[in-house]
């Protein structure tokens, strides 16, 4: 009598979770691979090729480039799903908080649409579609499984720096923005739970750390009355085995001056900021509601320059605002040829609905005149740049590791930000380097954005 076989085992389902937009979205999607890998599936962040089975987009709706690079994402994914390529598709974050009703109506290939902060709810739909998910295939490229670690998020970043998100929304509602009508008020997370954030990180490896909020400056001021950003700083500054602390996204308005005394007091926060100013013209800084002006803005960054020696400051500035006239934009020009920051992003102004600059002011500036004056912007923050870079040669920098790519080990120093910011080139050959170490390289030459350099011998 022949003997049965035991049915073959299907294998954990996969789950491909494709990030869009900033850090912030991130640490939303390490979270959410944590939760799908708890439950047994196979995860994989922005794989090269899709497993055949389920796919999530964490969707950004910041602005017109965004939004549209979100949907082009889901309707790539939405005609690949028609194809038979995945089972199910899902969509979560800026975008879908913000037009869910609009996505289901126009994209019904969705199988779900969740928002920012619902997103744990998904866990729920993907496990009853378990059943008719096809199995998962080999691994490739970046890939988790439940086994790897009990942390309340699966990094995707290199395992020795992680991003760190201190609160979530904003109380500020700048005239451009849409985000307060995205991710409503501030809510800041309580200093020890996020000092126990740290330390089960550091366990785990991680090294450095990404401090991110839409707003720094604001954090604490909801749960206890006042700004406890140095606090939380001085704090995670005192834990071993945090080696760089770097911060992201604070304001000009009501600065936290005790910050400048942590940052001068502790070597391992890093002498970065990472400051939006958005624009320097007292008409335009008015009508984009920034609660500043240029004197105060100006007072601001020489007290932090002076108070910080060797700071780098990293700013966001925005052309075309509406009324933005030529002289607001020959003053903007001429702040980043003068204030000459170490890192500067810009971008041309995007009517967002709903916001007060949509509902009350005409976006005047046309087309070719802001990809004109963002031009004009960017070159000369090139020279600016190249600059900076010039006057490393020949110094010796602090740099970590951060990976190999062809014939160089690549690195960044405590001024530079991942994906952001500039990189250190180091020949492959000269020295065993791994990603994660920390070492001394002398700086030999650069270009516009990078720097080249050799391992420093020890002793010298």
């Amino acid at each position: 009598m022949p003997t049965s076989k035991r049915p073959a085992t299907a294998g954990p389902v996969p789950v491909d979770v494709i990030t869009m937009g900033c850090s912030k979205n991130l640490v939303d999607s390490e979270r959410l691979l944590a939760l799908f890998a708890e439950r047994g599936f196979a995860v994989y962040h922005d794989p090269d090729t899709l497993h055949g089975g389920i796919a999530v987009v964490n969707t950004c709706g910041f602005i017109g480039d965004a939004k549209e690079e979100s949907i082009n994402q889901i309707l790539d994914l939405a005609a690949r799903k028609e194809r038979g390529e995945l089972s199910a598709l899902y969509a979560m974050g800026c975008l879908t908080e913000r037009y869910r009703s609009e996505l289901r109506k126009e994209i019904p290939e969705l199988d779900g649409i969740y928002g920012k902060f619902d997103f744990p709810a998904l866990l729920d739909d993907l496990s009853a579609a378990r059943a008719s998910a096809p199995s998962a295939r080999s691994p490739q490229g970046f890939a988790l499984c439940a086994a790897t670690t009990r942390a309340p998020r699966m990094l995707t970043t290199p395992p020795h720096y992680a991003y760190l998100k201190i609160s979530e929304g904003c109380d500020r509602h700048c005239a451009y923005c849409a985000i307060p009508l995205i991710t409503g008020r501030h809510v800041s997370r309580p200093v020890d739970e996020i000092l126990d954030e740290v330390r089960a990180l550091v366990s785990e490896g991680v090294r450095e750390f990404q401090v991110i909020a839409q707003e720094l400056t604001f954090y604490g001021t909801d749960l206890y009355g006042e700004c406890r950003l140095p606090e939380l700083v001085e704090r995670m500054a005192q834990l071993p085995g945090v080696e760089w602390i770097r911060l992201h996204y604070a304001y000009p308005d009501h600065f936290p001056l005790d910050l400048l005394r942590v940052m001068r007091q502790y070597p391992n926060v890093c002498r970065y900021l990472d400051i939006a100013l958005q624009h320097i013209a007292d008409p335009v800084l008015s009508r984009m509601q920034r609660h500043t002006t240029k004197a105060e803005t100006l007072d601001l960054l020489a007290t932090i320059r002076r108070e910080v020696p060797g700071i780098a400051l990293r700013t966001t500035l925005m052309v075309g605002f509406p009324g933005e006239t030529d002289e607001d934009f020959a003053q903007l020009l001429d702040f980043v040829r003068t204030q000459r920051f170490e890192r500067m992003g810009a971008f041309a102004y995007s009517e967002e609905e709903g916001t007060y600059a949509a509902l009350h002011y005409a976006d005047d500036v046309p087309p070719e005149v802001k990809q004109q004056r963002l031009d004009a912007l960017m070159a000369a923050q090139q020279e600016v740049s190249e600059a900076h870079c010039r006057a490393r040669v020949g110094t010796v920098q602090r740099v970590v590791i951060d990976r190999r790519e062809g014939g160089y080990f690549i690195g960044r120093t405590q001024w530079d930000s991942p994906e952001v910011d500039g990189e250190v080139l180091i020949p492959a050959d000269a020295a065993p380097l791994r990603p994660g170490q920390f070492c001394d390289v002398r700086i030999d030459d650069s270009d516009e954005f990078d720097l080249y350099g050799h391992i420093e011998p020890a002793g010298k």
